[in-house]
């Protein structure tokens, strides 16, 4: 299954934020936050938490990527070094050139979440609804970094919510996190950009913009208590 699902990111955003905002009605008095994995995360996330009308942060994960084959990923880290590996991590490499994939990976989330606190404070999840949002799961690894890194920070309930992932990944991604909301989940599956119309690279310049953006608009309905 290839079909065009949605337009653009804000199309599918606007489509996940109604299911989202169904399933508030059964979770639990805690506030939610929207945690958005960027770039591409931000833009999904935005119709979200103004549905809910709650601060959007982003938490960071990079891929750990093969040396030989940078398409391929063998792992997922934070800035602050919460890591994942793969099950197919290659047995055949050398422990020094996985440590150089780590360092490399790592050297670039902790540039990216400078480059964001640099313009806003990050929101603590402890003791709210941490609804974690993405433009779509490939692997699952980066998204379940991030949600193990919200879960050490005292979440209340870690969501997972995104438009389109694997039918394959579900069963873990329900056992990482407390709610799973998946717009569709195909058996078949080759990239996320597969079910996009327009699925353009987002600059970091249109990263933080989209990020000001939300928070302008939320202070201006006096909801900007982050």
């Amino acid at each position: 299954m290839n079909a065009l699902l949605f337009h653009d990111r804000h199309d599918a955003g606007t489509k996940l934020a109604e299911a989202v905002l169904a399933e508030m009605a059964s979770a639990p008095a805690a506030e939610p936050i929207v945690y958005a994995l960027p770039k591409g995360g931000l833009d999904v996330a935005e119709p979200v938490a103004r549905l809910l009308h709650c601060p959007m942060d982003v938490v960071i994960a990079k891929k750990i990527t093969q040396p030989r084959n940078p398409e391929t990923a063998i792992g997922a880290v934070t800035p602050a070094g919460d890591v994942l590996w793969s099950v197919y991590q290659p047995t055949k490499v050398a422990e020094e050139i996985l440590q150089q994939a780590f360092d490399e990976a790592q050297s670039q989330a902790q540039i990216q979440l400078a480059q964001f606190t640099a313009h806003f404070p990050s929101v603590s999840p402890k003791g709210k609804v941490a609804i974690v949002v993405d433009d779509g799961i490939a692997t699952g690894m980066t998204m379940a970094v991030a949600v193990q890194t919200l879960r050490e920070q005292q979440s209340a309930e870690i969501w997972i919510c995104v438009p389109v992932a694997p039918a394959s990944l579900l069963k873990e991604l329900q056992k990482s996190a407390d709610r799973v909301i998946i717009l569709h989940a195909p058996e078949q599956f080759s990239s996320v950009s597969r079910f996009y119309n327009r699925f353009p690279q987002l600059t970091m310049e249109a990263a933080i913009e989209c990020l000001q953006r939300h928070h302008d608009w939320l202070g201006s309905r006096g909801d900007g208590s982050q």
